[in-house]
C-alpha cells in the first residue's frame, strides 16, 4: 500500500483485505499509485518465453498486466484470498485469461492452492506487510517454487532509520508487518531459501527482496 495513501479511501477499502465497492475503488487507485514500483521491481527479472510465474496478493491485476506485456509467451496465474481483488484481477486481464495465458484463483499465502514446484517464478508487490505468520508463509512461496526458482517481494516501504514520523504512523495505523533489510534475509534464509539478494532504490524508500531457491 502506498505511504502517501488517500487515507478515506484506504480506509474505506481496508488494504489488508479489500472489500465492497470501496475496495474495488481503493484497488483501482492503488493500480495507478504502485505503477512506477512495480514497473522498477519487473526489471530485476530475467525473463523467458516458457515462464510460470505466480502473482501473490495480486490486487487490482497491474502486476499481472505488465507482466503478460512482457513475455511473448508464459503462463501468469494471480491469488488473492479477497474476492473484490480476484474480481477485479480478473477485469483487468480478460483478454489474457480468455486467451489462455492467466488465470485468478481465491487462496491464501499461507495455504497456497498449488502442488510443489509448480512455478519458476513468483512476485508479491505490496502485499507482504499484512501476511500471517511470515515466516510459514514464506516457506509456503518456497514450496510452489520449481527448483532453481526465483521470488521477487516487492515492497514501498521498509524498517530504516530515516523514516518519517508519517510513515510510522501509517505503519501503526494499517497494523502494517515493516521488516529491515537484515530482517529480510533472516526471514528468506529460515523459509529454505538458498541466496537471497537485496535492492533498494536511491531516493526512494523501496525493497525488492530476490529469494533464490
Amino acid at each position: 500500500m502506498s505511504l502517501k495513501p488517500n487515507r478515506k479511501l484506504t480506509d474505506a477499502g481496508n488494504p489488508a483485505k479489500p472489500a465492497g465497492e470501496a475496495g474495488a475503488d481503493m484497488l483501482r487507485y492503488m493500480n495507478e499509485e504502485h505503477s512506477d514500483l512495480t514497473l522498477w521491481a519487473l526489471d530485476l527479472f530475467d525473463y523467458n518465453k516458457d515462464d510460470r510465474i505466480l502473482d501473490i496478493g495480486c490486487g487490482g491485476g497491474a502486476t499481472l498486466r505488465y507482466l503478460a506485456e512482457r513475455i511473448e509467451g508464459g503462463h501468469f496465474t494471480g491469488v488473492d484470498y479477497s474476492d473484490v481483488s480476484v474480481a477485479l484481477s480478473e477485469e483487468t486481464n480478460a483478454k489474457h485469461i480468455a486467451g489462455g495465458r492467466m488465470e485468478i484463483v481465491s487462496g491464501s499465502v499461507s495455504d497456497l492452492p498449488f502442488e510443489d514446484n509448480t512455478f519458476n517464478k513468483a512476485i508479491t508487490v505490496e502485499s507482504f506487510y499484512f501476511w500471517p505468520t511470515p515466516i510459514e508463509s514464506l516457506k509456503e512461496v518456497h514450496r510452489v517454487l520449481a527448483d532453481n526458482g526465483v521470488f521477487l517481494l516487492v515492497s514501498e516501504i521498509y524498517e530504516r532509520p530515516d523514516l518519517t514520523q508519517h510513515s510510522r504512523d501509517n505503519i501503526k495505523r494499517y497494523n502494517m508487518n515493516v521488516p529491515g533489510i537484515e530482517e529480510f534475509k533472516k526471514l528468506f534464509h529460515d523459509a529454505g531459501f538458498r541466496k537471497t539478494e537485496i535492492h533498494t532504490k536511491d531516493g526512494e524508500y523501496w525493497i525488492a527482496v530476490m529469494g533464490y531457491k
